[in-house]
């Protein structure tokens, strides 16, 4: 299998459990407090190195207590943290996550040192991707720190993964910019809508057409994560929907970071683009079945075993050509 490198945010995670979200102003008494280890670019690189793959994380943390706790969680999960800075004076990124009693969440991110992570830290990069290599790159860090690292990336002849969350303002040109260098795009629902500037469709085939519309904006290929609904794809050839694997959930907290971590370590393994969307679905369903984010992160054998017992939500191809 070939490397995944991540170029993304480390944090920790503030988790309170409440029976419903709050209405604004509204105040809440929460069940239970735990603090865990996070961040997107965290979490996605272990979500990689649990599926097999050689994972090499750049982030940058800060030397507080959370900062030494960050380290000590992602080298125990065996992420190679040589590009791991630590900022002297800024706090470790934090977010303050609320979880309701179905599931659902809402999460705010403090990005303390993340906003450290500047283009000069991706130095060595080069020699750390290779054709077949994967980089995966997520937006809680400056956008030109991503965007000079997709650059070294396709120079590298490596595949460059980008999962726009949280979303910046469509019309901002660097993100433009990063959006024409991307192979892989992986957006949610909100965040496809909002890139895409119209209403919500409502039936399978309008969200695989939506892929393909984004497909404008430059990536090679969309991908539309849908919760519970499973996802849809689009290459600029076929577009496909991904149904969704059963899942007892918990807490839906690091389930699309699930998903984006397993599709690149896939990618990296040398699987199709529809099988590695199969194998993120399967991977984001398993993570809603504990409370946090990396806790609740599943092994390969885990995967392995949930796609053994499937026999119904292969990709079902619903049309070709991109969606005007």
């Amino acid at each position: 299998m070939s490397r995944v490198v991540v170029v993304g945010s480390a944090n920790v995670d503030m988790i309170v459990r409440v029976e419903h979200l709050p209405e604004p102003g509204q105040t809440l008494l929460g069940t239970d407090v735990a603090l865990r280890t996070g961040g997107k670019g965290a979490n996605q690189a272990v979500a990689a190195c649990r599926l097999g793959a050689p994972t090499l994380l750049y982030a940058a943390i800060g030397t507080d207590a959370f900062g030494r706790q960050t380290r000590e969680a992602l080298a125990g999960e065996g992420v190679c943290l040589d590009h791991l800075i630590e900022v002297d004076g800024s706090s470790t990124g934090m977010a303050m996550i609320m979880v309701a009693a179905d599931g659902e969440n809402t999460i705010v991110v403090a990005p303390g040192a993340n906003h450290a992570l500047d283009a000069s830290a991706t130095g060595g990069l080069a020699g750390a991707l290779a054709p077949g290599a994967v980089l995966a790159a997520q937006l809680e860090v400056p956008i030109d720190t991503c965007l000079a690292a997709a650059g070294v990336a396709r120079r590298a002849g490596a595949r460059v993964v980008l999962n726009a969350a949280p979303l910046p303002d469509p019309g901002q040109p660097d993100f433009a910019a990063l959006l024409r260098v991307v192979d892989v795009l992986i957006v949610n629902e909100t965040e496809a809508l909002a890139l895409a500037g119209r209403p919500a469709p409502d039936t399978p085939a309008g969200w695989i057409g939506l892929a393909g519309d984004l497909l404008r904006h430059g990536p090679a290929a969309c991908v539309i994560t849908l919760g519970g609904q499973g996802a849809v794809a689009h290459d600029g050839t076929t577009g496909w929907a991904q149904p969704p694997f059963a899942a007892d959930v918990v807490d839906t907290t690091g389930a699309g970071d699930a998903f984006c971590g397993a599709l690149a370590a896939s990618l990296a393994g040398g699987v199709s683009l529809a099988d590695a969307v199969r194998r993120g679905c399967a991977a984001g369903a398993l993570a809603t079945g504990m409370l946090g984010a990396q806790a609740a992160l599943p092994t390969l054998a885990q995967l392995e075993r949930l796609l053994g017992e499937d026999r119904v939500s292969g990709p079902a191809v619903h049309g070709a050509g991109v969606a005007s």
